[in-house]
């Protein structure tokens, strides 16, 4: 992608190598320039899986078109665009370097790790054990298992990273449908809370204390005897008399459930 150069960009370059001190001679050639930019960045980000923001690639590129302006030498008879374009797309590489945290060798290991794994799946048909996948590599259980912590840090990914498109305004992330597992369901919550008014629905308030410590808090039965003031037998026995009075409770009630 070549730019055409015009008398008056051919005078704005002279006038810039003569005083490079004036910033709004250089705005005026990066602007100029800047679709070299955009240009090369939406092709090396094309090539690259997602999760790179593009926007990024176009910050270090025009770093790169600042440099090679700099640099540049107009006594030498090269056009501007074929100077510049090998530095904008490094300045891209550059910072794609510094964005992949992920250093040459753990990847190496995830992908020896994975070929393995590979092999060993076709060769027996199920997924190989641990012990197996070392055998192959040729590596001691405890090494087998460092290697593996290492190459896992190749499969981390971005939150913000899209999930998929939608028609709206805003895209599904993967922060959107990332399980909270400490979170509570409202619908299992509502569910154990009738089952709880059912279950408990007829019983004295020892009676309820003890299946709702029991069965909800998880407490022993010493523990719960402890809270009520009775002794760990005696909160024994009122249990399976709860229970058998469920049970029976229940039973006549199944049609209610059918």
């Amino acid at each position: 992608m070549a730019t055409k150069v015009s008398p008056e960009i051919q005078q704005l370059w002279a006038d810039y190598k003569s005083d490079q001190s004036d910033q709004d001679l250089r705005n005026r050639l990066i602007e100029n320039y800047f679709p070299l930019v955009r240009y090369n960045a939406e092709r090396v980000w094309a090539k690259l899986p997602e999760g790179v923001d593009i926007n990024d690639l176009i910050s270090s590129g025009v770093f790169g078109l600042m440099d090679a302006i700099d640099a540049f030498d107009l006594s030498r008879g090269v056009k501007f665009e074929t100077y510049c374009v090998p530095r904008i797309r490094g300045a891209m590489l550059d910072e794609l370097r510094t964005m992949d945290w992920v250093p040459r060798l753990v990847r190496s290991k995830a992908s020896k790790l994975g070929a393995a794994k590979k092999a060993l799946e076709a060769q027996f048909g199920r997924p190989p054990l641990d012990a197996e996948i070392a055998e192959k590599m040729e590596l001691s259980l405890e090494e087998f298992h460092k290697l593996r912590s290492d190459a896992s840090a190749v499969n981390l990914v971005s939150l913000n990273k899209k999930w998929y498109e939608t028609d709206s305004y805003k895209d599904v992330r993967e922060i959107d449908i990332l399980e909270d597992a400490k979170g509570e369901d409202p619908t299992g919550c509502i569910q154990k809370r009738d089952i709880m008014r059912l279950v408990t629905k007829g019983l004295n308030r020892n009676e309820r204390l003890i299946v709702i410590l029991y069965y909800y808090e998880e407490l022993t039965m010493k523990e719960i005897g402890q809270t009520l003031g009775l002794s760990e037998s005696r909160v024994s026995q009122m249990h399976s008399s709860i229970v058998a009075r469920l049970k029976d409770q229940l039973r006549r009630r199944r049609p209610e459930f059918a």
